[in-house]
């Protein structure tokens, strides 16, 4: 069966390999975004699709637009059984979506019709969920609204951040899909219409999801630094020096029995920085400092000697949000 795979993060990567491995599928072309400029130099570096494809010497195609003349010549030459979509990126048309002898599929990091959309790792951990899972989905025109082939759930862990849970679900994905596209080919797939009263919408993370707004629980704010971690990173702001500084916290725990005003330090001992929430308190473990390495929470104090009493900020002295010198 020939296929041709759609993708460019990471995520999609463990799903392409396990196509090129099986005996059944015929990878013919890998289609990814165009290379983008990266790390502080910004020089132009392939996506980690690209990587994979010529790893495994399957042909690359990085076309800037899917619509044009060209691009959709190029894959009715390729003559697909399948179109797999993968952490893309970019919207199919119609005229790809129905190319495939079989039809397009996508590998969606969600227990569909929950968390459709651009971030659904991020929002399942943000919100606390002890679940989630991967879909194979048939891919419509609606975002994330085909009927589900295969599903697979997966606890989410207490040790779990984003990392951990996105490989996880990667591995899930590349171990689902095989089996659901030979259920395809052989007429045996079920083909589930999705809940849509049930539908929930992952949206893409934005700097407001990574300020910590101390005067919520300590839970959300717990599960705020898993779900941005090792990413962007959850941050608020430290008193240096009398300026601001964005301090990012990169893993934390909490306790329960506090309470105190939110954004206070209650308590520095071995096992981090002890600040309030509304409801208990976080325990900072790992932090860094605007401009500076990450470190133990016990190393950040030799250089910003922090006491009990002191506070951290939801908001700079120069921002207009409310609490801007309170937490």
């Amino acid at each position: 069966m020939r296929v041709v795979f759609f993708g460019t993060a990471s995520f999609a990567c463990p799903a392409l390999r396990a196509l090129a491995r099986h005996e059944a599928f015929q990878v013919v072309g890998a289609v990814t975004q165009p290379d983008r400029p990266r790390g502080r130099q910004q020089k132009l570096a392939p996506s980690p699709v690209k990587e994979t494809a010529i790893a495994i010497h399957t042909k690359v195609f990085q076309p800037e637009k899917l619509r044009t003349p060209a691009f959709i010549s190029q894959m009715k030459f390729l003559k697909p059984d399948f179109i797999v979509v993968a952490a893309y990126g970019k919207i199919l048309g119609p005229e790809l979506l129905e190319m495939p002898k079989h039809g397009c599929f996508n590998i969606h990091a969600s227990l569909l019709p929950k968390y459709r959309g651009a971030a659904p790792i991020h929002r399942a951990i943000m919100d606390g969920e002890r679940e989630t899972g991967v879909t194979i989905m048939k891919m419509d025109a609606a975002l994330d609204t085909g009927d589900i082939v295969l599903q697979e759930s997966t606890h989410i862990r207490p040790t779990d951040n984003i990392e951990t849970l996105h490989d996880r679900l990667a591995q899930l994905g590349a171990q689902l899909l095989p089996v659901a596209l030979i259920q395809v080919r052989q007429n045996k797939a079920g083909f589930i219409a999705q809940d849509n009263s049930k539908a929930t919408y992952a949206e893409k993370v934005t700097r407001d999801d990574e300020r910590i707004i101390w005067d919520t629980s300590k839970r959300h704010i717990w599960n705020q630094i898993r779900a941005l971690y090792p990413g962007s990173g959850a941050y608020t702001y430290v008193r240096v020096k009398d300026q601001d500084k964005v301090l990012k916290v990169l893993s934390a725990d909490f306790e329960r029995f506090v309470s105190d005003q939110p954004g206070r330090i209650v308590k520095i001992d071995s096992e981090g920085i002890h600040v309030a929430a509304k409801t208990g308190a976080v325990v900072l473990q790992q932090i860094q400092l605007e401009g500076k390495k990450r470190m133990p929470a016990s190393e950040f104090l030799k250089g910003v000697p922090l006491k009990k009493g002191d506070f951290l900020y939801t908001y700079s002295a120069s921002e207009s949000g409310p609490g801007a010198r309170d937490s």
